[in-house]
């Protein structure tokens, strides 16, 4: 998949909260109102009335620290966006993302390389991003596993496609 996207910068150690307050938690929303209209609602209000669809968040070390609430990712995968590119992400926030079929790279070199507001093209297939005709950053492939798991759009599509989990026979 090729398409072009927006660059929502951020620094490092973005935790949960930043992402969706604990006070937009889906269990405490109104009826029809959706936790993907709160992500980052108070950390960049920008972002939660103007983020498109395959728009690509890159952002400083340990993205998604702090507490574990899967609704964080689940927020962003609702707004679809198109991958998440920092030099590392916290271990649990990692793992629901990418069980939620979220694209996530470790590329400190992006991450340099990128400023808010750019317009990339981003070809999840083969791990590029594209900032200008000059400028292309391969960006590094996860784990064979993970790359099944989002390929699927998550772990409860592959498992419903497979019958079993990554790596089991």
């Amino acid at each position: 998949m090729n398409y072009e996207a927006r660059v929502w910068k951020f620094g490092a150690d973005v935790d949960t909260d930043q992402i969706v307050p604990g006070r937009y938690a889906p269990f405490m929303l109104k009826e029809g109102q959706d936790v993907k209209d709160y992500a980052f609602v108070e950390a960049r209000p920008d972002f939660a009335r103007e983020a498109k669809v395959g728009d690509v968040i890159v952002a400083g070390n340990n993205f998604g620290c702090g507490s574990s609430r899967e609704y964080a990712p689940e927020a962003l995968r609702r707004r679809e966006i198109g991958a998440i590119i920092a030099p590392s992400f916290a271990r649990i926030f990692f793992r629901n993302a990418i069980n939620l079929g979220i694209p996530l790279f470790s590329s400190a070199e992006a991450v340099a390389l990128l400023a808010d507001g750019d317009e990339v093209a981003l070809d999840l297939v083969h791990g590029r991003l594209t900032l200008t005709p000059d400028l292309t950053i391969d960006l590094p492939p996860l784990p064979e596993f993970a790359q099944e798991i989002v390929a699927a759009g998550g772990i409860v599509a592959y498992v419903r496609e497979y019958g079993r989990f990554p790596g089991e026979k």
